[in-house]
């Protein structure tokens, strides 16, 4: 068995767990999960700062208000991710470009806050939908068959 054939085997291995698995396991894989669960995660974070200066947020000169606008749009743009994976790239240039602007207004949720939603933002760009056909047989049966193939072989 050569590495192409190997690789192939343990892909649809991987395949055949998802589409075994349940109904969250399946959800899950139809959608930038990881991405948008962080952009959610980074949109809390950015709107920590501006709720506990919530009594200047509307102070004329304040840009606080900026990080309540910043952190509710992040929570939004990884709302829509789970929601309309087809727009995930899109999602994720949003979700970069504001987590990486709150730092003017909310102080990025500590830095924190503009790594993860730079990181979710990265995840869901990169996220691509595949159509996998898995074959009939089980993965074991094939090796099975295969390990009788060589043995007859020598």
């Amino acid at each position: 068995m050569n590495r192409k054939e190997a690789k192939s085997i343990k892909k649809q291995h991987k395949y055949r767990k998802i589409a075994e698995g349940g109904k969250f396991k399946q959800w899950r894989n139809r959608r930038p999960f990881w991405g948008a669960t962080l952009m959610v995660l980074a949109g809390m974070l950015i709107l920590y700062i501006p709720i506990q200066l919530f009594a200047i947020a509307f102070v004329p000169g304040s840009f606080v208000f900026i990080g309540f606008l910043f952190g509710g749009l992040m929570i939004i743009m990884g709302i829509l991710d789970y929601i309309y994976p087809q727009f995930s790239t899109v999602f994720g240039i949003v979700a970069i470009f504001l987590s990486v602007l709150s730092v003017m207004g909310a102080l990025g949720g500590f830095i924190i806050g503009t790594i993860l939603g730079i990181i979710g933002g990265s995840l869901s760009i990169a996220w691509q939908k595949q159509e996998i056909t898995l074959s009939k047989e089980p993965a074991d049966n094939r090796n099975r068959e295969k390990q009788h193939a060589k043995v007859a072989r020598i």
